[in-house]
């Protein structure tokens, strides 16, 4: 079997688990996340200004290179022009937030378009937001908040890029950084925000913190209703490989598809980096567990190391398997996408958008993992690209030109792309 990557370490643990053994609803996880919660945040975000589904590419190179029948991969980077799928959610939960605020005040609530137009900014502006970022989430709050109309705060650990730290800016943000890694921004703005009055609007739930990460987590499950949407006729995915970080986006993709298809559902694996592992190492203890490693990885967005419990609780049993990868590996998968290495168009995709994807091109050409996936001829597997060259610097750094060349059309500056 021939390898598409060279740098081939990884680990994959299957669930210990029973997976989703009942239906969705049961142990309460109805109450975190639902298909009816997807409705509304649905009906709110469709209504943005500049709102419209990401593409779903079939990279039809690689499924031949991998030995399946289709590979489709979602490209979130151009979303609402901020570079990843965090606009869904970060954004979705401030708008969610100061219209309750405004409901509490005046006994209504408002639309977000009303929020956006600035008519309710006499209530709005004295809130602030606050949250940790890697820099995607801090992008989408940022935005959110200068959308809808309210001040923001954000908190950056040490190795955050500039660019990323810019980004945030751009959007009238205040950004500050804290010593230490992603966990200690967030404790430092969660410290913050009491201290200030602050609301932290955060991707990653802890104890006595949960309300507003499901919101978070709701927004994300737009991805899959709009990959149901646009699949090719009688195509359905048998897999589906996905990001890890916190759990936030996998918990809320994994529930849709737990919900709305039981014991139908296509396989669902969970990848992240090796050096920062918090999913697999709480799947292999049986409960939520830490990463205390440094959390040094390329892939910014995935740097974390304590699971969101609310994710968890999805995860636990709704995840048929976990991967670790190596920065090398996804390296190498971002310069394959970039040079259309197997006849495909070419994609720019982050560093962080490619772990769901480098974990199945290593299970494809690996045979014990190929055959505890079931990967096989017939298979047909959805990625999700989270992100573009949210950090043009970085990504041309890796990829080895600028995302302008591998994409005619990619304003690196704005993080837009041609459709």
């Amino acid at each position: 079997m021939t390898k598409i990557l060279h740098n081939d370490r990884f680990r994959l643990l299957p669930n210990p688990k029973p997976v989703r053994p009942g239906p969705y609803a049961e142990n309460g996880r109805a109450e975190i996340l639902s298909l009816a919660e997807l409705d509304r945040a649905r009906e709110e975000i469709s209504s943005w200004p500049g709102y419209h589904r990401t593409e779903l590419r079939s990279l039809d190179g690689l499924a031949a290179a991998a030995g399946v029948r289709k590979t489709l991969y979602k490209d979130e980077g151009p979303r609402f022009g901020l570079g990843s799928f965090k606009a869904l959610g970060g954004a979705y939960a401030v708008a969610s937030l100061l219209q309750s605020a405004v409901e509490a005040k005046t006994g209504k609530r408002p639309t977000t378009a009303a929020l956006a137009a600035g008519d309710l900014r006499s209530v709005t502006s004295a809130i602030t937001v606050t949250c940790a970022t890697d820099g995607n989430h801090g992008r989408s709050v940022a935005w959110g908040a200068k959308t809808f109309g309210c001040r923001c705060v954000i908190y950056v650990h040490a190795t955050v890029s500039q660019g990323r730290r810019d980004a945030i800016a751009a959007y009238g943000a205040e950004v500050r950084e804290v010593p230490g890694n992603y966990d200690e921004a967030v404790r430092q703005a969660a410290h913050e925000a009491e201290a200030n009055g602050w609301q932290v609007v955060s991707d990653t739930s802890y104890e006595g913190y949960t309300d507003i990460p499901r919101y978070v987590m709701q927004g994300y499950g737009l991805i899959m209703d709009e990959v149901y949407e646009q699949l090719p006729a009688g195509t359905l995915p048998t897999h589906v490989f996905v990001q890890g970080g916190v759990g936030g986006l996998a918990a809320g993709l994994c529930s849709y598809l737990w919900e709305r298809f039981g014991a139908a559902s296509p396989a669902y694996y969970v990848a992240e980096p090796e050096k920062a592992q918090c999913l697999l190492m709480s799947a292999e203890a049986g409960q939520p567990t830490a990463d205390h490693g440094a959390l040094d990885t390329i892939m910014a967005g995935l740097a974390c190391g304590e699971v969101s419990l609310l994710a968890w609780s999805v995860l636990d049993q709704g995840a048929d398997g976990f991967f670790t990868i190596t920065d090398e590996a996804a390296a190498e998968t971002m310069r394959l996408l970039a040079n259309g290495e197997m006849g495909d168009a070419p994609v720019v995709a982050g560093e962080s958008a490619v772990a769901g994807l480098t974990a199945f091109l290593l299970a494809s050409t690996d045979t014990s993992a190929r055959a505890l996936t079931a990967l096989n001829e017939d298979s047909v597997v959805l990625i999700i690209g989270t992100e573009g060259a949210t950090d043009p610097t970085v990504y041309a750094e890796i990829v080895g030109r600028p995302a302008e060349s591998v994409l005619p059309g990619w304003a690196s500056g704005k993080l837009e792309a041609v459709q």
